[in-house]
């Protein structure tokens, strides 16, 4: 894998144990990373991401307060969120099947498992940055399309509106055109 260049990427690392706060920010740092933030708490983050601008952030599952995910909901539902679209790590020791599943729904872009390595945390990183995923709306969720992969097997009904088919009429627009002339 070619290194990403993270010089002029901005991170936010949310977290409120300053022991993985400085694990994370050597790791970053580790990566080529320059300019990285941190918050105690979701507060913070959130006042943070109104007045810094901020390309990716690392948040804790476990906080005080707020926890992680009540952060992800305020930062992608909130009406004065600073940046709904801005990716997401969710970084936590609670790697059961609920708490992975519970982050997703929330809107988090990536899910690194603690303890966490450097090589994990730099493929999250690579691919938010390489292959970053659109955002899809709708009633009850706001975040990064959950589809990584498109699988040329599947042969059930496509359920994304932009990705159906046109509807065939007897012929098309330019057809009828063709015909007229």
């Amino acid at each position: 894998m070619k290194p990403a260049s993270l010089e002029r990427v901005r991170f936010l690392v949310v977290e409120d144990n300053g022991h993985m706060t400085n694990i994370v920010k050597t790791i970053l740092r580790g990566f080529g990373a320059v300019h990285i933030f941190e918050a105690r708490d979701a507060t913070e983050a959130f006042h943070r991401l109104k007045h810094d601008a901020i390309d990716i952030v690392i948040v804790d599952y476990q906080m005080e307060v707020l926890n992680g995910i009540e952060f992800v909901n305020l930062v992608r539902k909130s009406s004065d969120s600073a940046n709904r679209f801005v990716p997401i790590i969710m970084l936590t020791a609670h790697s059961e099947r609920s708490h992975v599943v519970d982050a997703r729904d929330a809107g988090v872009t990536e899910f690194c498992c603690k303890p966490v390595t450097a090589n994990e945390l730099y493929r999250k990183v690579v691919s938010i940055v390489d292959h970053p995923r659109p955002f899809v709306k709708l009633n009850s969720f706001f975040g990064p399309e959950r589809r990584r992969r498109t699988d040329a097997k599947y042969e059930g009904p496509e359920r994304r509106k932009e990705r159906r088919p046109e509807p065939s009429g007897p012929e098309s627009d330019q057809d009828a055109l063709n015909a007229a002339s």
